[in-house]
């Protein structure tokens, strides 16, 4: 069975298929792996069903997420350190507009160095904590659709449909430099996969109850 599960913040993809497994004691795997510092939809595949996976993945995805303005951090994420501060400029809603739709389309995209990539069977994060950089080959990637707002002067709101392989922080240092500043991820939730939706996720205790009977 495919099973859309909610994966929490501050837990590892792998630590939800863990409990998963511990729950059916079956073969269980994942969808496209989500970062500790995001929640939302994970798809899981348990016993034959993993087959199915391999398509699943390839399904557009829509996130919601936060970006901070005026700092940088090598992750492109909260959990980074910080390397560059920038003055943030006056930001009008017609500029968010306009930004939003320059990365509508196709557009090629790095992989970056804090991501779960393998390169000759390691990680990027591994050689990342290690100050190890490997320069990538940029990815063609689809963004369907973007909404950008402000929270406030130093804050944005974005949501993303985008095709499988979009890195959020990414886009979200790029959008921040089309604005004329620096900025990084703080805050990231799945929202879909395909036709699975956050608001039929099930967490882990509504699974287990759910397969007990």
């Amino acid at each position: 069975m495919i099973y859309n599960i909610y994966k929490p913040k501050d837990y590892s993809s792998f630590s939800i298929v863990k409990k998963i497994k511990y729950i059916t004691k079956e073969k269980v795997g994942h969808s496209g792996t989500l970062d500790p510092f995001a929640d939302g939809v994970l798809v899981l595949g348990v016993g034959k069903s993993t087959k199915k996976l391999s398509d699943i993945i390839q399904y557009d995805k829509t996130y919601e997420g936060v970006v901070k303005l005026g700092i940088q951090t090598d992750s492109m994420d909260l959990t980074g350190k910080v390397v560059a501060e920038k003055s943030i400029p006056d930001i009008s809603s017609k500029m968010l507009n306009k930004c939003a739709q320059s990365f509508i389309g196709e557009l090629l995209q790095r992989t970056p160095m804090f991501s779960a990539r393998k390169i000759d069977g390691v990680r990027l994060y591994k050689l990342a904590r290690k100050n190890i950089s490997i320069k990538t080959n940029p990815k063609l990637v689809t963004i369907k659709n973007l909404k950008i707002e402000l929270i406030d002067q130093s804050n944005l709101r974005i949501v993303v449909e985008c095709s499988s392989g979009t890195y959020i922080r990414v886009l979200a240092e790029d959008i921040a430099q089309y604005l004329g500043t620096v900025g990084h991820l703080t805050s990231l939730t799945r929202l879909s996969v395909g036709e699975y939706s956050l608001s039929e996720s099930l967490t882990v205790k509504n699974f287990e109850e759910k397969w007990k009977f």
